[in-house]
């Protein structure tokens, strides 16, 4: 899978191991995830064009290196998704926001859509698809589905962590979306959790169990 990046750099790594611990706080995992998005913001990130400019400095004047015009979009799938977008904002500021709303239907574990607002210049900005766990990659193919339906064209998205199985459904779907996650996991179970993942991300972000 080239498309797949694994993020595993230590600090990363590091709080990732705090966030699975079931005793971690709502407070603190809402800390954890926002820090982790960061971290990996820097990676997503990391081949965006830049252009020389010139500058003077207090003491000459020197070219230095500026970002070359490619706007931003960062789109949480609700609601998990939102955990990770504050992190991704300390980094990126001026990125404008999108919203995709999906439900899990419990018996057939397929996506269901119920909310879609996307910037309306959504063809002409890299899209971030922010979703902590990706699981059977329902919910994610229906998501990437919909960010092309709108006309969105380069898109990357960014988990905590996957599972193999939907990992290689999205990229057998999706071929050109660029994806990073923290961690692949061993599997999903016959109820679509991460194995040994972390819980459920949402319930967890907003202690709603």
């Amino acid at each position: 899978m080239n498309n797949v990046t694994v993020v595993s750099h230590p600090l990363i790594q590091h709080k990732l191991t705090m966030l699975r611990d079931k005793n971690t706080s709502s407070k603190d995992f809402r800390e954890l995830v926002r820090e982790i998005a960061m971290l990996m913001a820097y990676e997503v990130t990391r081949n965006l064009p830049v252009k020389d400019i010139e500058i003077e400095t207090p003491i000459a004047r020197t070219t230095g290196k500026s970002l070359a015009g490619e706007d931003i979009a960062i789109v949480p799938v609700l609601r998990a998704g939102l955990g990770m977008v504050d992190g991704m904002l300390d980094l990126i500021p001026n990125a404008k926001i999108g919203h995709i709303g999906l439900y899990r239907n419990e018996e057939t574990l397929q996506p269901v859509e119920y909310y879609c607002k996307l910037p309306k210049d959504i063809e002409n900005r890299i899209v971030i698809i922010t979703e902590p766990m990706l699981s059977t990659g329902g919910s994610m193919n229906g998501a990437l589905t919909l960010l092309k339906k709108h006309g969105a064209k380069k898109i990357k998205s960014i988990h905590l962590v996957c599972a193999p199985e939907g990992l290689k459904r999205v990229t057998s779907a999706h071929p050109d979306v660029e994806i990073y996650t923290a961690a692949i996991d061993e599997k999903y179970n016959d109820i679509g959790y991460i194995v040994p993942g972390l819980g459920d991300a949402g319930d967890r972000l907003f202690g709603t169990k």
